[in-house]
C-alpha cells in the first residue's frame, strides 16, 4: 500500500511539472528540476558501445549483482516467497538468478528499443544545486530521459523493458508468482529501483567528499 502511493504521488508530481511547462515556460526557460522539453546540459549522445557498457553494468555490475541481488534474495527467503523455493539456500540461489534473468530480460529490452528510438539510458545529475531541486530532478527523471537531440521525453523504451520483462518472466516464474497482480507488483518496485539507484549516483559523490574529506 505505501508503495502504491509513493507511485501514485510521483506520476502526479511527474504530470503537473509537464503540464505546468507547457502552459507557462518557454522552451529556454526552464525549471530548475527537467521537464520534457529540457536539454542536458553539453549533451553528447550515446554511442553503440556506451550503450553496450549500460547493459553490462546495470545488469551484472557491482551493484547489482554484490547488493541489490542479494538483499532481494535475502529478503524473498526470509519471507518464503515464492513457497515454491522454500527457505533455504537453494531458494536463496533460485530467487538470485530469477531476479538476474528478470533484470537482463528488461534492461536488453530497454537498450534495445532505446538503440531503435534515440533514447538515453544514462542518468545525468542535475544541473542545479540544492536538495529540493536535485530529489526533483531525481523523480522526473525517473520517468523521462533524453534523445538524440539532448532534450527530456517520457522514457518509453525504460517502460517497456520494465513491463514488458515482468509479464514475460511469469512465463518462467514459480505459479505463486507468476500472476498479473505480482507482475504489477514487480513493475512498482522496478521503478523505486530506478530511482533509489539515480538518488546514489545524485547524492553520493557529494556524501562521499564529506565522510572522506575527499
Amino acid at each position: 500500500m505505501i508503495m502504491k502511493w509513493i507511485l501514485v504521488f510521483c506520476v502526479l508530481a511527474v504530470g503537473q511539472e509537464i503540464a505546468s511547462t507547457q502552459d507557462n515556460s518557454p522552451v529556454h526557460t526552464l525549471p530548475d528540476a527537467p521537464s520534457a522539453w529540457q536539454v542536458v546540459p553539453n549533451y553528447r549522445p550515446i554511442t553503440p558501445d556506451e550503450r553496450v557498457h549500460w547493459f553490462v553494468k546495470s545488469t551484472v555490475g557491482p551493484g547489482s549483482l554484490l547488493l541489490k541481488g542479494p538483499f532481494s534474495a535475502a529478503i524473498g527467503t526470509a519471507q518464503n516467497k515464492p513457497s515454491e523455493y522454500g527457505p533455504h539456500w537453494e531458494g536463496f540461489g533460485k530467487r538470485y538468478g530469477m531476479r538476474l534473468t528478470g533484470v537482463a530480460t528488461g534492461n536488453l529490452m530497454q537498450a534495445t528499443l532505446g538503440a531503435i528510438w534515440g533514447e538515453d539510458p544514462r542518468y545525468f545529475p542535475s544541473p542545479t544545486r540544492g536538495v529540493g531541486p536535485r530529489v526533483k530532478h531525481v523523480v522526473l527523471t525517473t520517468f523521462l530521459a533524453p534523445h538524440r537531440d539532448g532534450r527530456y521525453y517520457p522514457a518509453y523504451a525504460r517502460y517497456a523493458g520494465l513491463v514488458g520483462s515482468n509479464f514475460l518472466s511469469n512465463t518462467w516464474r514459480a505459479d505463486s508468482a507468476a500472476t498479473t497482480d505480482r507482475a504489477l507488483a514487480r513493475c512498482g518496485w522496478g521503478i523505486l529501483s530506478r530511482m533509489e539507484s539515480q538518488a546514489s549516483r545524485e547524492f553520493w559523490p557529494d556524501l562521499r567528499k564529506k565522510i572522506f574529506h575527499k
